[in-house]
């Protein structure tokens, strides 16, 4: 086929881009091993970059060789405006829609499950309780393998919990709180053992940190994670910059999942360049490494079959698709996920909080009168410009972020569905769902300060010693 950008590139599905993209690259190889003139072969690197183009446009994926696109990958209804997409990857959260990110295009693109109904009813059956009400109100929304882990759970076979956090700032915000809030839920209803990951290695690398500093927020960060209430007796907390050196079987799991990824694949999922530091290439395998029980002798015995249960925002799961493709090469058990929606800024859903920026977030060492001033003068409002307006047409929930936070914290679904209803209607205005926002906040995260300021040194130190916890492995 001749080396024309002219073609009709729009006509061929997923598969065949893929098939020309493959081609194109393996006739770039011969040309340069075969010494070709510089200019043919200039001309077959143009013509491959812009088959690339084509293919992520048509599938919203980088091609990546040898990993052929599934089924059914558009995400954006066939249209190609920047506008119009969503950008999700670990680092970096926009979209043009004040809704927020379309999470059911997400699930497409991504591979992962819808949690439905069925899925819901099946763990309230499993764990005899009302599911929790991120679970109610779609919050955690997507996962891979869930129904795995319900069947061992289901035939008396034990699983465990891994999740984390990425320590960029001393202080956290109530988005991340998200993460915990649940997986606290899930330990204690499932009564499994925890492990949680803090990557101070990932911050020093991504930023502008000394290790010393990264590990000091991670040892910061433990004290508020703590705080969310995990028992120390089920939990180990442990950060990158310290475990690794002291663990043989988290090693090795790190060069296994190093062996079994290519710099092309780790490119291709993560949007690596060739001028990034080998720190941030070899850094996906050591976030993968927690996802197999051999990485914790200490807790598990030296046992290798035992799943992972993952919960976390979904725009991590980068990694975790990753890791489930290297786990059988590896001999180990493909880790199950739950994915959460994000936290959205108080400007608004198109990005979610940044700890980077005081006035996007509410900090848990926010003082009520913060909290009251960042929500009142920060807080995106779906409500209209005059009470007039509103009064006669309503507010809109879909964008009004002091709604959205209210879905995430108030645990009364019938108190919300009212607050839903009288905002709607017009009945209630936006200074008023901002107040009772404040009021679910401020003596919440004053509770949270109070448990914090009862974790000691001492007690982090425990959380953080590899161990053995309350269980038999």
């Amino acid at each position: 086929m001749a080396d024309s950008p002219n073609c009709d590139l729009k006509s061929l599905s997923p598969l065949q881009l893929f098939e020309r993209v493959t081609e194109q690259g393996e006739k770039v190889r011969a040309l340069k091993a075969g010494k070709a003139p510089k200019d043919e072969i200039d001309a077959a690197v143009r013509m491959l970059l812009s088959l690339k183009q084509s293919y992520k446009t048509t599938t919203g994926q980088d091609y990546q060789a040898g990993l052929p696109p599934k089924d059914l990958v558009l995400i954006n209804n066939g249209t190609t405006k920047e506008e119009d997409e969503d950008f999700v990857d670990p680092w970096t959260v926009q979209t043009s829609n004040a809704k927020g990110v379309d999470y059911d295009k997400l699930i497409v693109r991504f591979g992962s499950s819808k949690i439905d109904t069925d899925l819901i009813n099946r763990i309230e059956r499993a764990i005899g309780q009302k599911p929790h009400r991120f679970l109610r109100r779609g919050i955690f929304f997507s996962h891979r393998d869930m129904d795995q882990i319900l069947d061992a759970y289901e035939n008396k076979k034990s699983f465990y919990l891994y999740t984390g956090r990425g320590p960029s700032s001393q202080a956290m915000h109530v988005g991340h709180l998200i993460p915990f809030i649940f997986t606290k839920w899930l330990q204690e209803v499932f009564d499994v053992p925890l492990v949680i990951q803090l990557t101070d290695d990932e911050k020093y690398l991504w930023k502008d940190l000394t290790t010393e500093k990264a590990y000091e927020y991670a040892r910061e960060n433990a004290k508020d994670i703590i705080a969310c209430g995990f028992d120390i007796n089920k939990t180990f907390i442990f950060s990158d910059l310290d475990y690794l050196g002291t663990s043989t079987g988290f090693y090795k799991n790190i060069v296994k999942v190093q062996k079994h990824v290519t710099f092309n694949q780790v490119k291709g999922i993560f949007g690596f360049t060739d001028s990034d530091c080998i720190g941030k290439i070899s850094f996906p395998a050591i976030q993968a490494a927690p996802s197999f029980s051999s990485s914790f002798p200490q807790i598990f015995n030296g046992k290798e079959n035992i799943q992972c249960l993952i919960p976390c925002a979904i725009d991590q799961d980068p990694y975790f698709r990753m890791t489930r493709d290297v786990a059988p090469r590896i001999g180990q058990p493909k880790p199950a996920l739950m994915h959460s929606v994000f936290f959205p800024a108080l400007q608004g859903a198109q990005t979610k909080m940044s700890a980077s920026d005081p006035n996007s977030s509410i900090f848990l060492t926010d003082t009520p009168k913060q909290i009251k001033t960042k929500i009142n003068k920060h807080a995106f409002s779906g409500g209209r410009d005059t009470i007039e307006e509103h009064r006669k047409y309503g507010g809109n929930c879909d964008v009004d972020v002091s709604f959205m936070y209210l879905t995430f914290f108030l645990e009364d679904d019938d108190r919300l569905e009212q607050l839903k209803q009288a905002y709607t209607s017009g009945e209630l205005l936006t200074g008023e769902l901002k107040k009772v926002l404040i009021e679910t906040l401020q003596p919440l995260i004053a509770a949270h300060q109070e448990r914090r300021k009862q974790v000691t040194d001492e007690m982090v130190k425990q959380f953080m010693t590899p161990r053995k916890l309350a269980f038999d492995f």
